[in-house]
């Protein structure tokens, strides 16, 4: 074990050596999965540790973003299909959630690096609860200016291009459809998401070997690179964020060109 231990952390010393070395990403999504089947790999009774084990991952992940100045991180937590699974299962995770995001708003590693919470979904079908959490957490870090963190809650990406054009529509105060249908530009579209005057991702990680986005950030990632990694969530290793920036770095990013 010790020999293991050492071999991991000299590897681990030289993936940071060589990221270093490169150009880092701005704006970093993750898709967090793989709690549910880590918690049936871990022996839990209640799959709601897996989700625990989840939330605590993500101070090491902030923590790594801050070494490797990643200024934006975009977190999905919920996505809109979640909250269709079981009742009870559902109210577990949302628990879970409102306390994580409590926590973060008072948390040692956001308020020492300064990241600024900011939630994104459709806010308004969460529990009153979770509602008042998430408004405080963005109160207390509203003045954090060094990162952003966006909270992906009740998240769909579909349903954020559907509330886009809706938007839109509502602002421009078109005569006819036919007048709309000749005018909306994917510049009003993207001046409506819930990630306006935020750079798209440049980088987006998906944990638990899972190779498709689910919907997350559909308009956003149009010109992301992807990084699809077999650990599950709360097994996510330091060595994985590293490989995940590396592979980034050997991309010829072409930006539709």
């Amino acid at each position: 074990m010790l020999i293991k231990r050492i071999l991991y952390y000299s590897y681990e010393k030289l993936l940071e050596k060589e990221v270093k070395k490169g150009k880092l990403p701005l704006h970093v999504g993750l898709i967090l999965d793989g709690n549910r089947r880590y918690a049936k790999e871990m022996g839990f009774d209640d799959i709601t540790m897996g989700h625990v084990e989840g939330a605590k991952k993500l101070d090491d992940v902030l923590k790594w973003c801050a070494e490797f100045n990643i200024k934006i991180v975009t977190i999905w937590v919920l996505s809109t299909d979640n909250i269709q699974r079981d009742r009870g299962e559902v109210e577990a995770l949302l628990k879970v959630i409102e306390e994580k995001i409590d926590e973060l708003s008072k948390n040692q590693i956001v308020e020492k690096n300064g990241f600024r919470i900011h939630a994104l979904g459709k806010i308004d079908m969460l529990p009153d609860r979770l509602r008042n959490v998430i408004k405080r957490a963005e109160e207390l870090t509203m003045h954090n200016n060094n990162h952003i963190l966006n909270i992906a809650v009740g998240y769909g990406g579909r349903e954020e291009i559907v509330e886009a054009v809706r938007e839109v529509i509502r602002c421009k105060d078109f005569k006819n459809v036919e007048e709309a249908a000749n005018n909306i530009t994917g510049d009003d579209i993207t001046a409506h998401l819930y990630t306006c005057g935020i750079p798209d991702p440049d980088l987006i990680i998906r944990t638990s070997g899972e190779v498709r986005l689910s919907g997350f950030l559909l308009w956003q990632s149009a010109y992301s690179e992807f990084y699809f990694c077999d650990a599950l969530w709360p097994a996510f290793r330091k060595i994985d964020f590293l490989r995940a920036i590396r592979s980034y770095q050997h991309r010829n990013r072409r930006f539709g060109q």
